[in-house]
Order: C-alpha cells, then sequence, then structure tokens
C-alpha cells in the first residue's frame, strides 16, 4: 500500500514582525479564543522564531511555519512557505 501519510507536524500561519536576524524571522500569531468563565471572546498572540535559510521572508508578510526538531535555543518551527506578501507603500 501507498498511500499518503498524514503529516503529523503542527502548521500555524502568522504575520512577520522581525527579519533583523540572519535566518530567522519573528512570527505573531494571533488566535481567538473563548474566555474560560466570562465567555468573552478575547484575543491572543504568540511569538514564534521560525528559520527562513534563505532569507525570503520579510516583515509584514503572512507565512506559514511547521514544527520541527530544535534548531537553536529558541527555534524549533521553519518556514513552510508564503501565504501572502506585505503591500509595500
Amino acid at each position: 500500500m501507498t498511500e499518503a501519510k498524514k503529516s503529523l507536524k503542527r502548521t500555524l500561519i502568522g504575520k512577520v514582525v522581525s527579519d533583523k536576524r540572519e535566518k530567522t524571522v519573528t512570527v505573531l500569531i494571533e488566535r481567538r479564543v473563548k474566555h474560560a468563565l466570562y465567555g468573552k471572546i478575547v484575543g491572543k498572540s504568540s511569538k514564534y522564531h521560525a528559520h527562513d535559510e534563505k532569507g525570503e521572508y520579510h516583515i509584514g508578510d503572512t507565512i506559514e511555519i511547521t514544527e520541527s526538531r530544535p534548531i537553536s535555543k529558541t527555534k524549533n518551527w521553519v518556514a513552510s512557505r508564503l501565504v501572502e506578501k506585505a503591500e509595500t507603500v
């Protein structure tokens, strides 16, 4: 049987907020969750450091990141694809 295996790695989509470091981008992931006690919808956000080997993603780009093995102390995500390019003003 040669059926395609479903990837067990998590993927997230977020906005690049920093590209100052070499081969690394900082990605802001925003999500909306219901408050446990009050039931109000609140916005939560997390920042992840993702590996960007070629340095092709820049501030404002929306990208998809995929979970990977630890690359450094804070990096265990890899930038996998560009979802939307940032608008240049």
